[in-house]
């Protein structure tokens, strides 16, 4: 373990947060992973035996219907983590986690993370702010898929990838994105034809490359800045 004065800050955001005693404190607990795509993180009746801290890959919470059509609940990149109930104690989830855009992360058990947890201060802190930011992010997209279009809905999506990868190019499909945005892929297909056709995007063969972020937040509605905005007041600049 290094000392505090050669601290590296981590490339996780909720770990970087952390003042550096803390953060080697569970280091020693800490193993960097590569998540693979479709990776189950947890399921709806598994217990959260461990949680991932993202570095480069994303992960997605998702609830499913009877009829098996799911929608994406929140994000998870490397401003969050992983399994975050498992530090709150419930014994039941209503939405299950997997990978979404392969990559590493860092993982640590469920009960380490916890132990820590419950000494209070700056972890606990942290991992409380990061619950309601993630609330807030849920709250807003539903809110977001009520009132606003397709086309507005597509954008404030990739914007949040965008920040939750710090990349402007990853590989998903249109398929994939309408069962995230819980639309049909012919709506998506529409969607990102006119956010294509003046230069905003690219999207070629399960690859999405965001050519102009400014004119893609122009295309998004007021949910994207206010997801945004609420991280950033409780969790500082991504």
């Amino acid at each position: 373990m290094s000392n505090v004065g050669s601290f590296t800050p981590p490339e996780n955001h909720l770990l970087a947060v952390l003042p550096a005693e803390v953060y080697e404190r569970l280091a020693p607990h800490l193993e960097l992973v590569s998540l693979t795509n479709y990776q189950s993180i947890y399921d709806f009746d598994e217990p959260i035996s461990s949680v991932y801290f993202p570095h480069d890959s994303l992960i997605s919470l998702v609830t499913s219907m009877e009829d098996g059509s799911t929608i994406e609940v929140s994000l998870v990149g490397r401003q969050g983590m992983a399994g975050i109930l498992a530090i709150l104690g419930g014994k039941t989830k209503s939405h299950r986690a997997y990978v979404q855009i392969p990559g590493q992360a860092m993982r640590t058990s469920a009960a380490t993370l916890k132990a820590e947890f419950d000494r209070g201060g700056p972890l606990q802190t942290t991992l409380l702010r990061y619950c309601q930011a993630l609330f807030s992010q849920a709250a807003q997209s539903i809110a977001c898929n009520r009132f606003h279009s397709t086309e507005q809905r597509l954008a404030r999506w990739l914007l949040l990838v965008r920040d939750c990868v710090q990349s402007d190019t990853f590989l998903l499909t249109q398929e994939f994105i309408g069962e995230m945005l819980g639309v049909p892929r012919s709506s998506v297909t529409v969607a990102a034809g006119n956010l294509s056709q003046p230069g905003i995007i690219r999207y070629t063969r399960g690859q999405v490359t965001i050519l102009d972020g400014k004119a893609l937040e122009n295309c998004s509605c007021e949910c994207y800045g206010a997801i945004r905005s609420e991280f950033t007041q409780l969790l500082g600049p991504l």
